[in-house]
């Protein structure tokens, strides 16, 4: 994947949390009225000092049983009414933060299916899935707990300090004594944390991305008995990640240590100057014990400064790798009119290149184009085969037809339309594709194959492009072609699920169609009564065909040779057999690799 781990101490973690609004923004009645119920409840628990300074000073010193009581008993109605209000609090920011969650992962859902291709070769699938699963359940802890309590916390010790204050403010100094070196502390801290906390959840992304393609892979494991080796890198990764966890840890404690110690310090101090003016006559014992009540009320908000602090430093993060794949330019949705206009005023029917050129977005710089000057015109209802030696990039010019990469400059035309003209959702459903590698979804096999099909395509398009890539054995499965063919279709051998997969290209019986080596597995026997069904769909569509085969480069009109990233001939293969002692080679060089296969 792209390095995309930011250096966090020069961001503001407010700055970052802050782009969580435009999400928050529907539900921020609910999570205000929790936050000014958790308020109120906080400073419900602050007049319990104040009772308890009446009932010292009154009814304790007067030795008035009844006053006791009555004081009891305000203790207990506050005490019940602080328990209420938190658990208000609770139940109002339930729902609303699941839905803010939810809403999220929809968003980063529907982003990943919008960014291009070359997006998804660059980040490991690990990293995405970590950003889905994991930093959105740090956001939805954050917005449920970490975000209130900051403010009611805050508000809390604000009010509290006044009381005290009111109370003595000789007193109130002492205890306010720590609040420097607190204070810087956790700026420190923060700054560390936030380094540290991005490592850990970049290493979760690894982690995962390790996991994932052990289970993918796990027949390679098994077959090279190689589950040593990737255990070995799974502790690596493993023992990265906890050396992380616990120098967050350390930082925790350190901060926690400080937060916890010099207040209690400051306590004690109190207790006894405290103690020794009441000893005076200086302080009532009433309001001593307010004054230390209201100190020890404070201890939890204090106290909760580091953990909340944390929390929120991870929320930052998270909200930070989010958006890192929130921000990527999506692939655009549409064209302009006078673009499409412009688009038609050249070209040519057929399927047409154009002094293309393609470079990788991240290949190094100067570096020379993977296709340069590409020109191919494939004639309306015309199929091509396209032949060249392997990494002449024959797949990447294929991708270049439904716009699953851009070409760096030139243009592709379909029918004399520009495809950059066209919305996406337009150009792909003029052409359709296979691919050599078929990728097949954890879903029945009808609906996998009528993926390629408009809505409202049903059993009778389903059998015909069962019957064009000789698949019928679907209605032999234990379901027919409802059987779920499991993640990946591994359940099913390689060359079903390219038999499948061709299925798919043609079921919605495209203009175009581009097939990249689409009979690679197949056998002998099966390919060419494939290779007899297909020729019926070729005559009705232009066709661009990566081939290796000559019985598969036989398929097709003529044949474009790919060369040094250009297309080096054009003709039938009888033609460049004769002519040309390049494409002579590649094509004799299969021909007796199959007699090999064969024997």
């Amino acid at each position: 994947m792209p390095t995309t781990r930011a250096t966090t101490q020069d961001r503001s973690a407010v700055r970052i949390l802050l782009r969580l609004w435009p999400y928050v923004r529907p539900v921020r009645t609910r999570l205000f009225t929790a936050a000014f119920v958790a308020i109120v409840a906080s400073c419900t628990g602050l007049v319990i000092p104040l009772v308890l300074k009446w009932m010292v000073d009154g009814p304790v010193a007067g030795r008035d049983p009844a006053g006791v009581w009555l004081g009891a008993l305000y203790l207990l109605l506050l005490g019940i009414a602080e328990a209420l209000l938190f658990g208000l609090r609770r139940w109002l920011v339930a729902r609303p933060l699941s839905h803010v969650e939810a809403e999220m992962r929809a968003a980063l859902y529907r982003r990943l299916q919008r960014l291009p291709v070359a997006f998804h070769d660059r980040w490991a699938s690990g990293q995405l899935l970590s950003r889905a699963t994991t930093d959105l359940m740090l956001l939805r802890m954050f917005l449920a707990f970490p975000l209130t309590f900051l403010l009611v916390n805050g508000v809390t010790i604000a009010v509290g300090v006044v009381i005290m204050l009111l109370q003595d403010w000789v007193l109130g100094l002492v205890v306010l004594g720590p609040a420097v070196p607190v204070l810087w502390t956790c700026v420190v801290f923060e700054r560390r944390y936030a380094e540290a906390a991005r490592r850990a959840q970049d290493q979760v992304g690894d982690l995962t991305t390790v996991v994932e393609e052990s289970v993918l892979g796990i027949r390679i494991i098994k077959g090279f008995g190689r589950h040593r080796s990737q255990a070995r890198a799974f502790r690596e990764l493993s023992g990265t990640l906890r050396g992380t966890e616990l120098h967050k840890a350390r930082l925790l404690s350190v901060i926690w240590g400080v937060i916890v110690t010099l207040p209690e310090v400051a306590i004690g101090a109190a207790l006894v100057l405290g103690a020794v003016r009441v000893a005076d006559g200086d302080l009532s014992a009433g309001t001593l014990v307010a004054f230390l009540s209201t100190a020890l009320a404070l201890r939890w908000p204090v106290d909760s400064i580091g953990f909340l602090l944390a929390m929120s430093q991870e929320a930052a993060t998270a909200t930070e790798r989010y958006f890192e794949v929130m921000d990527e330019e999506p692939e655009d949705p549409a064209a302009t009119a006078d673009g499409r206009a412009a688009a038609r005023t050249g070209g040519g029917a057929g399927l047409r290149f154009e002094d293309v050129r393609f470079r990788y977005p991240d290949a190094p710089p100067g570096s020379p184009p993977l296709l340069d000057g590409i020109d191919l015109h494939i004639r309306p209802g015309e199929s091509m085969a396209l032949v060249g030696a392997t990494g002449s990039g024959k797949t990447t010019l294929t991708a270049l037809v439904p716009r699953l990469h851009e070409v760096t400059s030139g243009r592709i035309t379909l029918d004399g339309v520009d495809i950059t003209a066209m919305s996406r959702e337009e150009l792909r459903g003029k052409v359709a594709v296979a691919f050599e590698e078929p990728t097949l979804f954890s879903a029945g096999v009808g609906e996998n194959v009528l993926m390629g099909a408009p809505d409202g395509a049903g059993e009778a398009e389903l059998d015909r492009a069962l019957a064009i890539a000789q698949a019928e054995f679907a209605h032999a499965l234990p379901q027919g072609t409802a059987t779920r063919v499991g993640e990946q279709g591994l359940t099913l051998s390689g060359g079903q699920r390219q038999r499948l997969a061709l299925a798919r290209a043609v079921v919605g019986r495209p203009e175009f169609l581009v097939l990249d080596d689409p009979l690679s597995a197949l056998d002998v026997h099966t390919e060419a009564a494939v290779e007899a069904a297909l020729r019926q769909v070729l005559a009705d569509t232009t066709a661009l065909i990566v081939a290796h085969r000559p019985s598969t480069v036989l398929l097709a009109d003529r044949v474009a040779l790919l060369s040094g990233g250009r297309i080096a001939a054009v003709g039938t293969h009888q033609e460049l057999l004769r002519g040309n002692p390049e494409y002579a080679h590649l094509m004799s060089g299969e021909e007796a690799g199959e007699r090999e296969d064969h024997r």
